[in-house]
This record gives structure tokens, C-alpha cells and sequence, in this order.
């Protein structure tokens, strides 16, 4: 199995360039904080868990975490290209990576975007609590104000991207990366990308340091 890792703030684009990959290149895309957000929906015991974390801004645990990626993993075949987005967050999420063979490393793509940009994404951020239908205020505005294109249902935004919890979750975020940039960079597996590019640009580049 080849599992490489997204790291990056929130808004940083890692979900858009996984899902790329899983659309187009045959990669399985596992997002922690979509299985974070289907599990409080069915009202799973690990959603309960995470729910009050995750409204304020702050990291899920650690243990909560290594059990939901470990549980993702195991049925997977041996031949698996796999793309962790939102996992790990802490070293102590990519060392319990490490040490299985079967969910080792193979790289770290780090995403970097200045924080101003991080925050306009973010905050502009609105969902269909309907049909789960995803839009922005600025680059995928819906054709009615504050309506879903695909159901009519009225838009909503996360309380997880209000301004206030967008702020702490980047302050929680940077207070964690730098561990594991770190991390990665001492085991030769980090790679730096700047996320601040067009979209295909960017998706170009990834492919290409994923053949190397």
C-alpha cells in the first residue's frame, strides 16, 4: 500500500487535489474530517466524541483519530494508492502510522498557503445540509442567493468556518504542523508545494512528485 499524506491548513485546498486524484488517477481519498462529520451525523460513539472538539476549533484526540484512520485502512488491498487528508495532525498520529508496514509513509505533501487567503476561503465557505452540495461566496457563488443549485434547499455555513472558530482552528493548526513537517522532513519524505495556484497547476505538480 502506498499512502501518501496531505498536510495543510484548513482551506488550504487539500481536499480539492485529493478528490482529482480520486476521480481521475485511481486513488482512494480518505478525508478524516468528512468521516468526522458522517459519524456525528448517524450519531456514531466516535462522532459523539469528536463533536465538542470540533465545534470550538479544536484537535479531535489523538486516540479518537488512530482509530477511525486504522479501522478506514484495513480492509484496503495491498495495492492501494491512498491519500490521507486531515491525518495526521500530530506526531504522535504519524509515528502510529509508521509503525505498521502496511500504513507506512511513502510521502508528505505540504501545502502552503498565506494565512489572510486561508481565511477568505474559509469564512466564505457555505454548504446544502440537504444534498451536501458544496459552495463559496467568491469562486462557486450559487445561482440564487443563499440556494442550493441542485435541490433549492436554503445554504448554510459550518460552525466550523464561522470567522471567530476559523481564526482558532489556524492558530490550533500551526501550533501543530511544525511537528510534523519536521517529522517528515527528517525521514525524507516531506515535500513543500505552493497552494496558492490555479487549481490545475497545482494538481499537475502533485501528480509529478508522486511519479518520482
Amino acid at each position: 500500500m502506498k499512502i501518501t499524506v496531505f498536510l495543510g491548513a484548513p482551506g488550504s485546498g487539500k481536499g480539492t487535489q485529493a478528490k482529482q486524484l480520486s476521480d481521475n488517477n485511481g486513488f482512494v481519498h480518505l478525508s478524516t474530517g468528512d468521516m468526522l462529520r458522517s459519524a456525528i451525523k448517524n450519531q456514531m460513539p466516535v462522532g459523539l466524541k469528536a463533536k465538542s472538539f470540533m465545534d470550538q476549533g479544536n484537535l479531535v484526540p489523538d486516540s479518537v483519530m488512530i482509530e477511525l484512520i486504522e479501522e478506514a485502512l484495513a480492509p484496503l488491498p495491498e495495492t492501494s494508492k491512498v491519500i490521507l487528508d486531515g491525518f495526521p495532525r500530530t506526531v504522535p498520529q504519524a509515528e502510529a502510522l509508521d509503525k505498521k508496514a502496511k500504513t507506512q509513509v511513502s510521502q508528505a505533501i505540504n501545502f502552503e498557503v498565506p494565512e489572510p487567503v486561508l481565511v477568505s476561503r474559509l469564512t466564505g465557505r457555505r454548504t446544502c445540509p440537504s444534498c451536501g452540495e458544496s459552495y463559496h461566496l467568491v469562486y462557486i457563488p450559487p445561482a440564487k442567493k443563499d440556494t442550493c443549485n441542485k435541490c433549492g434547499a436554503g445554504l448554510i455555513q459550518r460552525n466550523d468556518d464561522c470567522e471567530e472558530v476559523v481564526r482558532r482552528r489556524l492558530e490550533v493548526f500551526k501550533s501543530q504542523n511544525q511537528g510534523l513537517v519536521d517529522y517528515f522532513s527528517n525521514h525524507k519524505k516531506l515535500i513543500n508545494l505552493n497552494a496558492n495556484q490555479p487549481v490545475n497547476e497545482i494538481q499537475n505538480q502533485i501528480i509529478k512528485a508522486l511519479n518520482q
